[in-house]
């Protein structure tokens, strides 16, 4: 073993990744790096440079550390906020696990107050990695308002490395392999979407000792958790909505609305529906994810196939978008007239036809920057009360005052449901919210509510079921 007192070994970062040099096939390596032949270096990922580090130091191995480029800072917050009970809790959780770790809290709860204060402590170059340019102006504003420390952008048209730098994962992803050695804290926002393929090297691609993750929603999904405690680390803190109702988040109630298609509607759906099963059945195909995969590949094979598609989508349509559901928004659009509204729905087409029809904004992927930041400032000045969206405002938005969500249609994801309930639960004093989930009844819909339904705050909330409540 080399004991020499000058360094042996040489650590350096190269293209997300670390090399040692000095070091010959048969000599000592840390158990991450594997021989790369072509180089001739041990190579590892990135992302195990603190494990590299340790293994390091515990064999007392002279090395030379030429991986690390990022700066310690002293990082005073311009003035101080107490922190909540359970944000303090998070913290020490996420410090005793090593400085790393996955933090969930609802949505409203103060995430990114925990944030700053993981800034604090580590006082290390830091990322933000968010997954939207909203997410990302917003924490940008947040650094700067709260530490007096240059605040850097890499998105949006920008590329300033700061103390402290705000980024999206697609940036990130872009960029990561040649900026992975300058930070020593990664903060992954909404860490949910750090599993998914590409988004998963702002991770891997950075060194990075001390990482934290930050999400309301992570779903129960073993590969995804695995993946995000193997590059952010372990879940060392978990609380749901319904643990802050009441005291730090706004008291909340679901109400599940079941409506009936119209005798016409009936048919249609039973025929279209009908089309559909009977291919699946003499195709043989399976049921959950590999038989959709499955109907996607054989419905393109024929033109009875293509058929069993159009049907799909039509019956689809006809659950989504029944005219009872029309009504029903009318009565609750009458009901909460003096509350800040939120409509969801699944497809563009039914936001555009809320929107002509009551004279509702609608926010879709279409809507430009501008216009969609006319309509929040109005939304949260009290010009206008109501919103219509499809998936755009689940996430990464600020709109404290709205108190009611009217769920018309959406996917069977909890992640999306625990999103949209999100957006209704920030704290203004006795605010009570209210989540409307509208279902048509002896439909596939029924299904779906049951499946996005399945989170535990859903779970331990009593829900009311009206039947014909508004008929």
């Amino acid at each position: 073993m080399e004991t020499a007192t000058a360094p042996h070994y040489q650590l350096k970062f190269e293209s997300g990744t670390l090399i040692l040099e000095g070091a010959g096939e048969a000599d000592f390596a840390p158990n991450a790096f594997v021989w790369d032949a072509r180089t001739k270096h041990y190579r590892a990922p990135a992302y195990k440079y603190r494990e590299i580090i340790t293994e390091f130091v515990r064999a007392k191995i002279n090395y030379e550390d030429s991986a690390k480029k990022y700066s310690e800072f002293d990082f005073k917050p311009k003035f101080h906020i107490a922190p909540r009970p359970y944000q303090t809790a998070s913290i020490d959780a996420w410090k005793n696990n090593k400085r790393c770790g996955v933090i969930v809290l609802p949505t409203g709860a103060g995430k990114t107050h925990a944030a700053t204060m993981a800034i604090e402590i580590c006082g290390r170059q830091t990322l933000v990695v968010v997954p939207t340019l909203d997410l990302m102006n917003q924490w940008y504003e947040l650094l700067t308002s709260t530490f007096n420390a240059e605040i850097g952008l890499i998105g949006g048209g920008f590329y300033e490395i700061g103390a402290i730098t705000v980024t999206t994962y697609a940036s990130a992803f872009r960029h990561q392999e040649r900026l992975g050695d300058q930070f020593g804290l990664v903060i992954f926002d909404e860490c949910h979407h750090l599993p998914s393929e590409g988004y998963k090297y702002a991770a891997e691609f950075a060194i990075a000792p001390f990482r934290l993750g930050l999400s309301a929603t992570p779903e129960r999904d073993e590969i995804a958790d695995n993946l995000l405690r193997e590059i952010v680390g372990d879940f060392v803190y978990r609380l749901e909505a319904q643990d802050l109702a009441g005291e730090y988040l706004a008291d909340y109630t679901l109400e599940r609305v079941e409506v009936d298609l119209s005798d016409e509607e009936r048919l249609a759906y039973e025929r279209e529906r009908m089309i559909y099963t009977d291919f699946k059945r003499r195709q043989n195909l399976p049921y959950g994810h590999e038989g959709w995969r499955m109907f996607l590949i054989r419905s393109a094979q024929s033109e009875e196939g293509r058929r069993a598609m159009k049907a799909y989508r039509n019956q689809k349509k006809i659950a989504l978008g029944t005219d009872s559901k029309m009504r029903v928004l009318q009565d609750l659009l009458i009901r909460h007239k003096n509350d800040k509204t939120l409509i969801f729905t699944a497809e563009n087409e039914m936001v555009y036809q809320i929107s002509n029809d009551y004279l509702i904004p609608a926010i879709t992927h279409e809507t430009n920057v501008k216009e969609r930041k006319f309509w929040l400032d109005a939304f949260n000045n009290g010009e206008i009360r109501a919103l219509c969206t499809s998936k755009v405002l689940n996430e990464g938005v600020n709109i404290p005052d709205a108190s009611v969500a009217i769920i018309l249609s959406g996917s069977g994801s909890s992640r999306e449901h625990i999103q949209r309930l999100g957006r209704i639960l920030r704290k203004k004093a006795d605010k009570q919210a209210v989540l409307y989930e509208v279902v048509a009844r002896n439909t596939t819909e029924e299904y779906t509510s049951q499946k996005r339904t399945d989170a535990r705050q859903f779970q331990d909330v009593k829900q009311r079921f009206k039947r014909g409540l508004f008929e």
